[in-house]
């Protein structure tokens, strides 16, 4: 297909929603006739569909419906698979010796345009990539990194688009430092800042996450304009979608799978994380003999309960898979739990902790693989249990299934 592109457009932070993704896929499908299609991060992770489909779903579509990938610190591994890392640009992440791990940037033609597109991911994003997925890589300044090719590539570029996965607000930055951007296309802080937001003479602005919307640009007279948009209702499957959206439905029945009643209070209403983990990291505290335990909030997501639990519910509420192990402090942070804690917050978010405060006496915790092998002082051994097992406890009064949901679903 000759395809004459007349505008991009951009999702974010898809975390694998699948539930209701044919408006996505379809309009996708149709709008790449003329427009060049890109992601800025986080396609991967945050739902059943990834746990069970282990990524081929969306590697499917992101091979079959996309043009240029921005990495996310969600999935990071599967941009280096040889289809995707040929489609992933970034500026200002490096090897040991200081190549870029990614291509830096491409130039396509658009509204008779040349357009360099490239991406930045902000520090904070890239420490938040699993310490064992990361190693050898390395991440830049973002805005000096962005200086540097727009400087070696100038010649070749009329516009620059960035796609950034970073936060909404370390956009507004972003775009002060670097005014040569004509559009940045934010993503990673789930936040309902949308934009566009108007930065001197630079547009910042993100689709809705969770596959419910994009976010797109064109050029207009001398300059560009930027909007965002929900996906349209879908009226028929394109032919060509038909086996991908037969892969998506057959693991959605897997999904659908009941492990129990939810609890009475909890019916019907918007799961409160914070609530559940206290429940969970009290249960734990006493019911496994911890000395302490320490969980982050954001190792769970909000999800809308009905009145039965289902698989789906569950991977959702857990969407990352953590095992529950226990860890050393780290030496340096023993003698003062407050500066250990604040330090946690301030790279993973608000913590639950139990008890609180931490007794002066406590030299090991039980928390997630993800925090004792990233910000502790490594794990012991494990628990036997996994965080999503901890949490359905609490959630549900158990139907006769497996002791663990988790890993039947996954057979």
């Amino acid at each position: 297909m000759n395809r004459q592109l007349r505008q991009i457009i951009a999702t974010t932070d898809v975390h694998s929603t699948f539930d209701s993704t044919l408006p996505m896929l379809a309009y996708l499908h149709a709008a790449r006739a003329d427009s060049l299609i890109v992601d800025g991060g986080d396609f991967f992770e945050g739902s059943g569909y990834y746990q069970l489909g282990e990524g081929r779903i969306e590697r499917e579509v992101l091979t079959t419906l996309y043009d240029v990938l921005a990495p996310g610190n969600h999935g990071w591994p599967h941009y280096f698979e040889p289809q995707l890392h040929r489609m992933t640009v970034c500026t200002n992440t490096t090897d040991d010796n200081g190549e870029p791990l990614f291509d830096r940037v491409r130039v396509q033609t658009i509204g008779g345009r040349r357009v360099a597109v490239t991406a930045v991911m902000g520090p904070q994003a890239f420490n938040a990539i699993p310490v064992d997925q990361r190693v050898g890589h390395h991440v830049t300044n973002p805005a000096q990194a962005l200086r540097e090719v727009m400087l070696e590539h100038h010649h070749r570029a009329d516009a620059w688009m960035v796609l950034s996965h970073s936060g909404f607000e370390e956009d507004l930055k972003l775009a002060a430092a670097c005014p040569f951007a004509d559009v940045i296309f934010a993503g990673h802080c789930h936040s309902d800042t949308l934009g566009p937001a108007h930065v001197g003479d630079t547009l910042v602005v993100k689709g809705r996450e969770l596959g419910a919307g994009y976010a797109a640009a064109e050029p207009v007279g001398s300059g560009w304009a930027a909007r965002t948009c929900t996906f349209p209702g879908a009226p028929a499957i394109p032919d060509d979608l038909a086996a991908l959206l037969a892969e998506i439905s057959a693991i959605g029945k897997q999904l659908n799978r009941p492990l129990g009643a939810v609890a009475e209070p909890l019916r019907n209403t918007l799961l409160d994380r914070r609530r559940l983990l206290e429940e969970v990291a009290g249960r734990l505290h006493t019911g496994l003999g911890a000395d302490a335990v320490v969980l982050n909030e954001t190792a769970l997501r909000p999800v809308q309960l009905g009145a039965t639990l289902t698989l789906g519910d569950l991977l959702a509420i857990e969407p990352f898979g953590n095992h529950l192990v226990h860890a050393f402090l780290p030496e340096d942070h023993a003698q003062d739990h407050s500066k250990l804690l604040d330090h946690l917050t301030e790279h993973v978010g608000p913590l639950v902790v139990a008890p609180t405060p931490l007794p002066p006496e406590v030299r090991t915790v039980l928390t997630t693989d993800y925090l004792a092998d990233s910000y502790l002082g490594g794990r012991t051994h494990q628990a036997g249990i996994r965080l999503g097992q901890a949490a359905c406890r609490v959630l549900t009064n158990p139907l006769p299934l497996s002791a663990d949901p988790q890993e039947e679903g996954a057979q």
